[in-house]
């Protein structure tokens, strides 16, 4: 089940539409109208395929930094490194002229007043701004099925998933609706949408790019990250994205290095560790197969591939899930209806106001969530869940780094599974967040990581080989991702 025929603009570099702006080629302003010409062919509800990938459109802010980019190249100015390329943001990141819902009702009619730092520095740089993009509600999910405005469907089958929570994100990005995206990651919600739509997805190291305006879900996890059709343009966009930002005291200070020249260095000596954890039973075997070929084509390209352990793996997903549900609790009470977003009508008392407006606000999942996660906050199980959660964490970390000592990188599979039906786990939460049993571990132990596209299934969906590193070491992640698509041309 697909669609229509492919167009140029899903395959359209960033390098390239940079280049063809500052040649004069084509202007911002004719991208963006191309771009917006798609979205309203494919992806509005009312279109012929109903993607469902953008919640908002922002065509006056696009159209008027269009404007001033197509100023500056007709003047002959040098442009910024994403001059004229249109780009997508998820829901949960803050946008003036644009409502910020995070997938959720109780957001309904919310627009900030202020932009998310990635957001500014993505326009500084140059980018068009298209809209914001679908996502689970306040990016609880693995399957973009939990936005309170319908699901996103993934553009490499459509009776299939996008991945979540940053679906929308992904989605775009292969069915030519913007050229990169915004997406965050808290336990998987970038790596498992670009393994199941086909495309690139970076989690940069936690504090490697600011968290100001992102509407936070789990703090000590949540992450921004890029999306896009190469490795070479998530490293450009991470370039520009990554740095220190006073107004974010977790944004680390580290030097950004140059990620795109980082790409030209060879990969011959470097040292890949398979973890054995990764590999056990529950492993689709068409995604075994593919991830095997990915470090087969490492050897060949000069690496040495050697098998290490993260003993404390098999706690990932109940440590993730202790600690993000904890902090999903303490960061959503904010929402009561009395400040911003969804107000109950007809409540008679203050307590019966934040009760019918959390209740008609939220959805199942962030319900199930906050539930979980005021239980293990709560009184007597505080010790026992949370503060165990957290020792459990520091095991996890401590076997990444342990591993990192040895080898350069990690090569291992994003997924369980391809990409699986609509609807097919909706009614069972346990196996959804199990679908994550490959991507939590990362996020709890604060490293980098992203998915890059490996191959395909019989039925031809896609797969994506997941590759991490030791913290800040983005370089040596950028450059293995490198080299696996290399060997795919």
């Amino acid at each position: 089940m697909t669609f229509a025929p492919h167009t140029e603009l899903e395959t359209l570099s960033l390098a390239t539409a940079r280049a063809r702006v500052q040649a004069g080629t084509t202007t911002a302003a004719s991208l963006a109208e191309q771009h917006y010409e798609r979205i309203a062919a494919i992806d509005a509800p009312e279109s012929s395929v109903g993607l469902n990938s953008y919640l908002a459109l922002t065509k006056d802010r696009a159209f008027a930094q269009a404007e001033k980019i197509d100023a500056a190249a007709k003047a002959g100015n040098a442009l910024g490194p994403l001059a004229g390329v249109p780009i997508g943001i998820k829901d949960v990141l803050t946008m003036t002229g644009a409502p910020a819902t995070a997938g959720s009702k109780i957001l309904a009619g919310y627009h900030p007043p202020y932009d998310a730092t990635s957001v500014r520095k993505l326009e500084a740089a140059g980018a068009v701004l298209l809209g914001k993009l679908n996502c689970d509600e306040f990016a609880m999910g693995s399957s973009n099925e939990n936005s309170a405005y319908g699901p996103v469907k993934n553009p490499r089958a459509l009776d299939r998933v996008p991945g979540g929570s940053s679906g929308g994100s992904a989605a775009a990005v292969a069915a030519g609706l913007c050229v990169g995206s915004l997406g965050t990651d808290t336990g998987g919600s970038i790596r498992q949408p670009a393994a199941f739509c086909d495309v690139v997805g970076v989690l940069p190291t936690y504090g490697r790019v600011s968290r100001y305006g992102l509407i936070a879900f789990a703090s000590s996890l949540d992450r921004v990250g890029p999306f896009a059709r190469s490795v070479a343009d998530a490293a450009t966009l991470l370039e520009v994205l990554a740095g220190p930002d006073p107004l974010d005291a977790t944004a680390s200070e580290q030097p950004v290095a140059a990620y795109g020249e980082e790409l030209a260095k060879p990969v011959s000596g470097m040292r890949i560790g398979v973890p054995e954890e990764y590999f056990g039973e529950g492993l689709d075997p068409e995604i075994r197969a593919a991830v095997e070929k990915s470090l087969d084509d490492l050897r060949a390209a000069g690496c040495t591939v050697e098998k290490v352990s993260l003993p404390h793996t098999r706690y990932a997903v109940p440590t993730y899930y202790v600690i993000a549900t904890a902090e999903a609790s303490s960061n959503l009470s904010r929402f009561d209806g009395v400040r911003f977003g969804l107000r109950a009508p007809e409540s008679n008392t203050l307590a019966a106001m934040f009760r019918n407006s959390r209740d008609e606000g939220f959805g199942a999942e962030v319900k199930r969530r906050i539930l979980l996660g005021t239980y293990a906050l709560s009184a007597g199980y505080y010790d026992a869940y949370y503060k165990k959660a957290q020792q459990v964490r520091r095991l996890l970390a401590q076997d990444f780094l342990a591993a990192f000592d040895k080898v350069d990188a990690l090569v291992c599979p994003v997924t369980p599974t391809p990409a699986f039906k609509l609807g097919e786990k909706t009614d069972d939460p346990l196996k959804m967040y199990l679908e994550d049993i490959y991507s939590v571990a990362a996020s709890l132990a604060g490293i980098c990581g992203m998915s890059v596209p490996c191959g395909y299934t019989g039925a031809q969906l896609p797969i994506g080989v997941q590759v991490l590193a030791r913290p800040f070491n983005e370089s040596a992640m950028l450059r293995v991702g490198a080299a696996i698509e290399a060997a795919r041309r």
